[in-house]
């Protein structure tokens, strides 16, 4: 090429690069501005359900006085309200920093005063984080953020029984990473400033906290070591134990002695209000050696009474103490558990007809017939101990993985894969002049559900999965699912599916689809 080509070669591309350069701040100016909040502020969003299903439940606050109201901590879907035993709901946190709640406290002096713990303090897959500690002076209606930004993870609140002002926050801190406001912090100002009072180490939280209801200066802590990694949890190490101040919170040590001698994971406790020297802790352990534990001095000493152990610790190990009767205690698990014997046994509750995976549990301290229970499926309350459950199925929380929709017409269908409430299926609109109704959304497959997608000329063939590769082909006429999970040839390793695994419908064939694993 000669060198004036050249030189026109060079230009021509020069001048092509420019108008591209424009061409995308161009591009970039309309997105933005097609984004803005003018673009959106005709748009009314309306409730189209599901009402089949709830979602995860991680705390109540009830009011001692009218305990017909009562908070309800959510997992991923703020703090609710209900004034008249849950026939009806409103959300209170929907404008504040943080959407996942680890907990919910009234002030004992005063149940106007509420305080929220942010960052559900679960090790799961799904666990969404917070942005510290608020509190609302008018039952709920506003609030301020009081600080421990960086905790990312509360797991209890603890109130001075006749001063409002002292406060006890657990922090269990970051699950993915070391540092942040990790330990045992107290204000005496109602959370104007705060201090520190026990800190293990960057790595280890603290995950409970409880005053003796004889003594509130006395105080006791479990703390617990984790960290998840992409590939796996880290779930317990040697700083995971149990800790005691008789000085509110000046100093501390570790009594441990009847505890497992090995690596520790999570500690779950509770202080049985009738019998203040008896306390129960469910100790995930290496070595077989996890278990139940019961001290009748206040923790000086400590005896293994089963070798009891929840399903999934780092999900569960929560323990609630019955007010009236020291031998009797409930542990939260994938099947509530109970024991009335002080721990050497222990029994499934009744949950024939409820939703199982418990992590809440109140009981009325002047009616232990009755409890108020959260698990992933909801709010259940219970009139007989458990024996029946009564379902709070008009709270919506339900936690969706992922949504998608099709071409069916007159009115497109929305579906969606949520957290332990299946994958399922429901229309945008319908011709009754009534609405959506329940019966209107159909459950496509169970277990905790994932992506769903849908034949883009056949509306009726949907695709669903669940956890671990479970995938299913769902004829919407007929209600028909037929398993399709790809399998194995003679010989092949086995396949290892990914908790949440990829898929999608080709766009260039409506009938290819692709479904991704370690292959």
């Amino acid at each position: 090429m000669n060198s004036k080509a050249l030189i026109v070669a060079t230009l021509i591309l020069s001048l092509a690069a420019m108008a591209a350069a424009d061409t995308g701040k161009d591009t970039k100016k309309e997105d933005d501005r097609l984004m803005a909040a003018s673009t959106f502020a005709g748009l009314e969003l309306r409730n189209v359900g599901p009402t089949i299903n709830s979602g995860r439940i991680t705390d109540f606050a009830v009011d001692p006085e009218r305990r017909h109201h009562f908070f309800v901590a959510v997992a991923s879907g703020g703090v609710w309200k209900t004034t008249n035993a849950g026939t009806t709901w409103t959300p209170v946190f929907d404008d504040e920093g943080a959407y996942s709640i680890g907990c919910v406290e009234l002030d004992p002096t005063n149940p106007n005063v509420v305080w929220v713990g942010t960052g559900e303090n679960n090790s799961q897959r799904s666990v969404s984080f917070g942005d510290g500690v608020y509190k609302s002076i008018d039952g709920g209606a506003n609030w301020k953020r009081m600080g421990l930004e960086n905790s990312e993870h509360i797991g209890m609140i603890a109130i001075h029984p006749e001063d409002g002002n002292v406060v006890y926050v657990a922090a269990q801190g970051p699950l993915w990473k070391s540092g942040g406001d990790r330990g045992l912090y107290k204000t005496t100002d109602g959370g104007e400033s705060w201090e520190r009072i026990l800190h293990i180490s960057d790595d280890t939280g603290i995950n409970e906290v409880f005053l003796d209801p004889s003594n509130p200066d006395t105080i006791y802590a479990s703390a617990y070591q984790r960290r998840r990694r992409v590939w796996t949890l880290i779930n317990g190490g040697p700083e995971s134990g149990i800790y005691k101040s008789t000085d509110g919170g000046a100093t501390w040590r570790e009594i441990n002695e009847g505890l497992p001698e090995v690596d520790k994971g999570r500690i779950g406790m509770c202080i049985a209000p009738s019998a203040p020297n008896t306390l129960y802790a469910i100790v995930e352990a290496a070595l077989d050696k996890s278990g139940i534990f019961r001290s009748i001095d206040r923790g000086e000493t400590w005896e293994r009474r089963s070798d009891y152990a929840s399903v999934s610790p780092q999900y569960y190990n929560e323990l609630i103490c019955d007010p009236v009767d020291p031998q009797r205690f409930y542990s939260m698990d994938t099947w509530m558990h109970v024991s009335t014997d002080g721990g050497a046994t222990m029994v499934k509750a009744g949950e024939e007809f409820k939703h199982v995976d418990n992590h809440a549990l109140w009981i009325d301290p002047e009616d232990p017939e009755y409890l108020l229970a959260g698990c992933d499926g909801g709010v259940y309350e219970s009139f007989d101990r458990a024996a029946s459950w009564l379902y709070k199925e008009n709270l919506p929380v339900t936690q969706f993985y992922r949504v998608s929709v099709d071409n069916s017409k007159p009115f497109y269908y929305i579906y969606g894969g949520t957290q332990d409430n299946a994958s399922i299926g429901g229309p945008t609109r319908t011709l009754a002049k009534s609405g959506i109704a329940t019966e209107d959304w159909f459950i496509t497959v169970g277990g905790d559900g994932y992506e769903t997608v849908v034949d883009p000329q056949d509306p009726n063939t949907v695709y669903s999965e669940w956890q671990y590769g479970g995938l299913v082909r769902h004829d919407r006429k007929s209600g028909e699912t037929v398993d399709i999970q790809p399998q194995e040839a003679p010989g092949e390793d086995a396949h290892r599916w990914n908790w949440d695994s990829p898929l999608f419908i080709s766009p260039h064939s409506h009938t290819r689809l692709y479904f991704a694993c370690q292959r």
